[in-house]
């Protein structure tokens, strides 16, 4: 499965494992590009805060490493698009800083969209398709394997940004983001010994929480999720930067995690 702004990457057939991977890109079309009230260097600085670089190639090392291939959906634009892991109506706590789904603002709270901007356009061509899609790749591995483990692979910096409604916590070398329906306890703890070698694993701290299709979410226990928050000074230069050797390091820890998961 491949479009414009997503792509399913498959994995062995007995894979349950989904790497979701929802803010690599910096791609933005023109005619987004022409809503956005940025100049093009306000913009090229505002993506390299915002964008979780390199973290689709970490999730093609786990690919390649590991023993069982574990499924890959991964966004080609940038969530300044749209955010596909955001709630799209009032219950994501981050449109008290104009980051829902359609962001307005910028991380520094500055205005990104005029005032009054309409979001249905951007939600009905870019956010719904992705989700119907991403619900599908859940569906696939339910039906091939009877469950599906969502692993979402996430960035951040390792100072915090003025966006962040939990910046003060703690900033961990590896933040494992949980649920409480949708975490069990032996997937924490596989990731907890798969990132154990970076220097320090906690849990939902600066950010929490993990991505589950609507569908699915608090309904169905065969879905299972985990949000890895890599920090990301353990593989590139911040901001913005190139990718360092940790990424292949942290590519494979990444596939140990895949093989973990019991099948």
């Amino acid at each position: 499965m491949i479009s414009d702004s997503f792509e399913l990457l498959a994995g062995a057939p007995d894979s349950p494992v989904l790497l979701h991977v929802p803010h690599s890109s910096s791609v933005v079309p023109p005619d987004v590009r022409e809503g956005i009230l940025l100049d093009d260097g306000e913009l090229a600085a505002e993506l390299a805060h915002i964008t979780d670089s390199h973290t689709a190639e970490i999730a093609a090392g786990a690919a390649s490493a590991a023993a069982t291939t574990p499924w890959r959906f991964v966004n080609r634009l940038s969530r300044l698009v749209v955010d596909p892991e955001r709630f799209p109506d009032e219950r994501e706590e981050m449109l008290a800083v104009g980051m829902g789904a359609v962001y307005t603002s910028t991380t520094h709270r500055a205005g990104l969209r005029p005032a009054g901007f309409d979001p249905a356009p951007l939600l009905d061509r870019y956010f719904t398709p992705y989700a119907e899609a991403m619900t599908e790749a859940v569906a696939g591995r339910l039906a091939a394997t009877g469950r599906a483990v969502i692993v979402d692979v996430h960035s951040y910096p390792t100072e915090p940004l003025p966006y962040e409604l939990h910046g003060d916590g703690p900033r961990p070398p590896v933040c494992l983001g949980t649920d409480p329906f949708h975490t069990p306890p032996a997937l924490l703890e596989a990731a907890r010994e798969a990132f154990g070698g970076f220097g320090g694993v906690a849990t939902d701290t600066p950010f929490a929480g993990t991505y589950v299709p609507l569908r699915h979410y608090r309904r169905d226990p065969r879905v299972t999720a985990l949000m890895v928050e890599i920090r990301r000074d353990l593989y590139m230069s911040e901001p913005g930067g190139p990718a360092g050797p940790g990424a292949a390091a942290l590519g494979a820890a990444l596939a140990v995690l895949a093989d973990a998961v019991p099948r």
